[in-house]
């Protein structure tokens, strides 16, 4: 597809080289303007035209909506003179939803008794209701809403159903901060009960903000069906979930390692850990401590053997963990350590502990020295070998971050602090064998940005492996399609080797987990493992009632404990597709909307969301949540660089659809958490992407964009001056209906009409008539597949390409002929071309095309009928297809080349402003008729005086002194420049242009062929010298032909 403003930000030398073109322009049209004024005198048609846009010249001030919410935008008066996206995207979303359009319901009343099966439902992946939205969910909601519209407009009975996440642990760390920010409180002063209430009254100022941010992109959601996941509804379906799992034994719980926070004192999702690759020796800043600590690095020590002088030496990246040491493994073909299996390590710090040496195949024997100490309770390859080898577990960290009791003199240390100690503790006592450089990945906490601590807790666990299984097979037997499909290598990789959910959260905001540890009133010994001690339960007494009939004694002697963790938010979310419809009662919504058709999402959640709505749908209702998964790709910046607000290179989508100066971008840097340095990267950042700010786009211009941009595969590098590119395709879409309607105005007698006399419409009648069929299928196709940038590409073409640039050029003469037959069906053709093509990208842009359907007339003998374009008819394929005509279409596509060719000529002897004779030579009797039948084409396209169709025997009527033009083996243009150009002025002024170009190149050259030029060079702008110079010799062999031809000339 065409790309109105490139791939790549245009230079400040490339924008000035516009800019002057555009003046120059701007002053050739003023000249244009002017003279045809003159000329018209005898009619008065011209003279509007010219006096149209003469005042387009004239910067219009932007209109101001002042329809009060929920009415009908008032659009009676004359349509504004240019496109402002901010006046055209007012109004109109309070009225769809009053309206109630975006409502189910709402085509039952077009449609009573329609079939269920007929419905069409999306769930919006809800976003965290802690924060803004962000470019990618300006993506995943431009997509999802434009498959909503699309099935809606195709009478579909659509449900778009908007929510919020809960977001635990983001939630409750932004509510802290503010509580320590604002009170100087923690939420331990204010307890369990009263921080909650804390959260609720900030989720009730916030949560608004989100929804507001929906409505600005245009989502076409139901909000009386809005659902937040601590909603009573979604309590319930949480509650009820877990009862049934538990008592089914798909929940149960175990000790185990967890991704521990020590800042925030909760376990983690892996989702919610970030990794930071190292290739050395790194020092990184680690909250509550003063000074960066190191990372990166390999640490040897020895532990000595008992009853021997000899020694083993392990290495370690966290030496601290060698407090809680249990053995150590080597591997059982290593020669070197063979005669040590068996025996015992003495702990130097830690004289009640001996180590087992003890040989397991897990030991990469090049690896270090070959010897690996073992700490089952602090890593989760060691937990594995410690189950494997019975040992014992020693916590050595506790839920703080401090080294834990009967750990010697480093007991109630810092563990960081641990670090440094023990180094120097086991130097003191000749037992340090040094560090070096190790590459590594260091695993943080992405809300604290606290290190990750491998900690054994006991908490509730998901069984995975059966439902894995069955999500598996429903993508293996194609009950479930994902879309792209090299995304089912990853499904299939990741759900065969998943390991059981940890579900447990040691929060207070959230769903707090329906069980009770059972104890009894005298005190007696409770045997059993610890997990035997829980029962779930939907209310205490409950509760009580299960334990007393779990351990038969009466409720009197049972004593209960509430768990105090909370859900894991992807518990909830999980449930997200049918929770939302009432379950687990068996509600109408849930009939009818229930399982979905698709869930779109961004491909980085596959595991950790998708698979486990599929994993709680399966178990909990007997059905897939969905029936297809489509999956976008990850925005980057133009750079191709991951967004991040340390480079300042995060795009905020209400920033790129309102403009920001370039000091209110920056402004905004200070509001974070950035320190000087980092903010200082991020200015200089924004200041060489946005010298002059984002301008602004417009909704409609950022959802084309996004949508364009869907077929990138894995990532998507997002160019906002592509998104400004798409600003003035809208302004090109309301230029020509704003056209389209002064014409039809013209006659008010005359009237277009839905049904076109095709017998008296003219061959470009027909053609556009012909493309846009081809458009109409085209683009359901794309739909329906899924495929928006096909979808964007066939309707930017069909608008920009075939409808401005081709028909409405060449049938201004019939416009303002007297023609009344042609005129007729001119303006009846431009109607249909302009009220279909609105329909086709009604779903794509929904505001520009609902307030230029809204101002075109309404057509007596319409074929539908609608308030509003967004619930009307889309275009369907078996309503044009009568219009296809391929021979036609052939015959407009040689003749654009051809007319192509002659611009391009025309260009190069600057013949701008003069109007040529044309000789066209055809070699065929077929050929000849085809292009008698498109002169009117020609001669308007080519601006010629007069075009002349050759047969291959009249050769001897050429005029001389024409230029001639080769047209493959089809036919010979000839183009007499008798009189028109002073030939060997026009020689002299190709050749100084030649030699400018040939320097130029040869400029380039030079530097490419530099010895260091690939090495020193960004990949960009190598790519940017590689272009420039391919487009002049390009012109550089454009001028050599026109330089031959003149001289033939003379």
């Amino acid at each position: 597809m065409s790309d109105p403003a490139g791939n790549r930000p245009k230079t400040e030398k490339e924008l000035k080289k516009e800019a002057e073109k555009a003046a120059k322009l701007a002053k050739f049209e003023e000249k244009q303007k002017k003279l045809a004024e003159k000329k018209a005198a005898a009619s008065d048609k011209p003279v509007k035209e010219a006096k149209a846009k003469k005042e387009q010249t004239v910067e219009a001030a932007e209109p101001v909506d002042q329809t009060p919410t929920g009415q009908r935008k008032k659009i009676d008066g004359e349509i504004p003179a240019a496109y402002f996206p901010g006046y055209v995207e007012s109004g109109w979303y309070s009225w769809w939803e009053k309206e109630g359009f975006f409502k189910p319901e709402y085509i039952d009343k077009l449609n009573p008794g329609s079939n269920p099966a007929d419905s069409f439902t999306v769930c919006i992946p809800p976003p965290n209701v802690t924060g803004n939205l962000h470019v990618g969910h300006a993506l995943a909601t431009t997509v999802e809403d434009t498959i909503t519209r699309f099935n809606r407009m195709h009478g579909k009975r659509t449900l778009f159903n908007p929510g919020c996440d809960h977001a635990g642990i983001a939630t409750q760390v932004v509510v802290e901060k503010r509580l320590k920010r604002e009170r100087g409180l923690t939420r331990h002063d204010l307890g369990r009960d009263r921080f909650n209430q804390e959260v609720w009254h900030w989720k009730n100022e916030k949560g608004d903000v989100i929804y507001d941010q929906f409505r600005k992109l245009g989502a076409s959601v139901d909000w009386d069906r809005a659902v937040f996941t601590m909603d009573p509804k979604m309590c319930r379906a949480v509650t009820e979930a877990f009862i049934r799992m538990h008592e089914s034994g798909t929940i149960y719980r175990s000790n185990r390692l967890v991704n521990w926070s020590c800042a925030l004192r909760s376990a983690i999702s892996d989702i919610e850990v970030d990794k930071k690759e190292l290739t050395g020796s790194t020092l990184i800043a680690v909250p509550g401590y003063d000074k960066k600590i190191e990372f990166g690095v390999l640490n040897s020590f020895a532990y000595k053997i008992q009853g021997s002088d000899e020694e083993i030496v392990v290495s370690t990246t966290r030496i601290e963990t060698m407090l809680g040491d249990s053995g150590v493994a080597v591997h059982p073909d290593d020669q070197r350590y063979k005669h040590l299996v068996g025996k015992q390590c003495i702990h130097p710090f830690i004289p009640t502990r001996n180590l087992p040496i003890f040989a397991d195949s897990f030991v990469e024997m090049e690896f270090g020295t070959g010897a690996v100490k073992i700490t089952p309770a602090h890593d989760h390859n060691d937990y594995e070998v410690g189950i494997r080898q019975n040992l014992p577990f020693h916590n050595c960290i506790t839920d703080d971050g401090l080294i834990s009791q009967g750990c010697g003199e480093f007991s109630g240390m810092k563990r960081f602090d641990a670090r440094t100690a023990v180094i120097e503790a086991l130097k003191e006592k000749g037992l340090y064998r040094g560090k070096e450089d190790n590459p590594m990945v260091v695993p943080t906490c992405s809300r604290s940005k606290d290190v990750i601590e491998p900690i054994l807790k006991p908490q509730w666990y998901v069984k995975c492996a059966h439902m894995a299984e069955k999500a598996v097979a429903a993508v293996a037997n194609g009950d479930l399609q994902i879309i792209p499909e090299f995304h089912k290598a990853t499904w299939n990789r990741w759900l065969e080797s998943s390991r059981d959910w940890c579900i447990s959260r040691q929060l207070w905001w959230g769903h707090r987990i329906p069980a009770y540890y059972i104890s009894f009133a005298d005190g007696r010994e409770q045997p059993l493992p610890e997990e035997n001690y829980w029962v779930s339960a939907r209310t205490e007494q409950e509760a009580l009632a299960k334990a007393a009939q779990k351990f038969q004694v009466p409720e009197a002697e049972i004593l209960l404990k509430w768990d105090e963790d909370v859900l894991d938010t992807w518990f909830s979310s999980g449930m997200w597709p049918f929770a939302v419809f009432g379950w687990p009662d068996a509600t109408k919504d849930m009939d009818l909307f229930f399982p979905g058709a698709v869930l779109e999402t961004g491909h980085d959640i596959l595991f950790f969301w998708v698979a486990r709505m599929v994993f709680m749908a399966q178990e909990l209702t007997g059905k897939l949540p969905f029936k297809e998964i489509l999956l976008h790709a990850m925005i980057r910046d133009a750079h191709g660089r991951k967004m991040s607000k340390s480079l300042g290179n995060v795009i905020d989508p209400l920033d790129v659809i309102r403009g920001i100066s370039l000091n209110d971008l920056q402004a905004q840097l200070l509001g974070g958490n950035l320190d000087e340095k980092e903010i200082a990267v991020a200015k200089e950042g924004q200041a060489r992407d946005y010298p002059d700010g984002i301008p602004e786009c417009g909704v409609d211009a950022l959802r084309f964009a996004l949508l364009s941009y869907t077929s990138q595969g894995r990532d998507i590098n997002l160019d906002v001056l592509r998104v400004h590119g798409y600003r003035k395709f809208c302004n090109k879409l309301w230029q020509v209906v704003r056209f389209a309607l002064a014409r039809i105005s013209d006659k008010p007698e005359q009237k277009p009409t839905f049904e076109i006399n095709l017998k008296s419409a003219t061959p470009t009648d027909l053609w556009i008539l012909s493309r846009l069929a081809k458009a109409v299928k085209e683009t359901n196709e794309a739909l329906k597949a899924y495929n928006f940038t096909q979808a964007t590409t066939v309707t930017y073409n069909f608008w920009l390409y075939d409808f401005c640039d081709v028909y409405v050029e060449t049938i201004k003469p019939v416009l303002y002929g007297d023609n009344t037959t042609l005129r007729q069906v001119a303006i009846s053709v431009l109607h249909k071309c302009i009220d279909t093509g609105l329909r086709l990208i009604s779903p794509l842009m929904p505001f520009i095309s609902e307030e230029l359907w809204q101002r075109m007339p309404r057509l007596d003998d319409s074929d539908y009928t609608s308030p509003s374009i967004i619930v009307a008819q889309y275009p369907l394929t078996q309503k044009y297809e009568k219009y296809q005509n391929e021979k036609l279409e052939a015959a407009f596509e040689f003749a654009q080349e051809l007319i192509g060719k002659v611009r391009s000529l025309r260009a190069d002897y600057d013949l701008k402003k003069t109007k040529i004779t044309m000789q066209i030579l055809s070699e065929t009797p077929e050929d000849e008729s085809m292009l008698n039948d498109i002169s009117a084409v020609i001669t308007t396209l080519t601006f010629s005086e007069k075009v002349s169709i050759l047969n291959k025997c009249e050769s001897d009527k050429i005029e001389k002194g024409s230029a001639h033009i080769a047209c493959g083996g089809r036919c010979q243009v000839y183009i007499n420049l008798t009189g028109i150009i002073d030939v060997p002025k026009e020689i002299e002024k190709l050749g100084a242009k030649l030699q400018k170009n040939q320097i130029s190149v040869k400029k380039i050259g030079d530097i490419q062929s530099s010895a260091d030029y690939e090495q020193k060079v960004p990949v960009d702008i190598r790519a940017l010298d590689q272009e420039k110079k391919a487009t002049l010799e390009k012109e550089i062999e454009n001028i050599t032909a026109a330089i031959a031809q003149l001289k033939a000339l003379n």
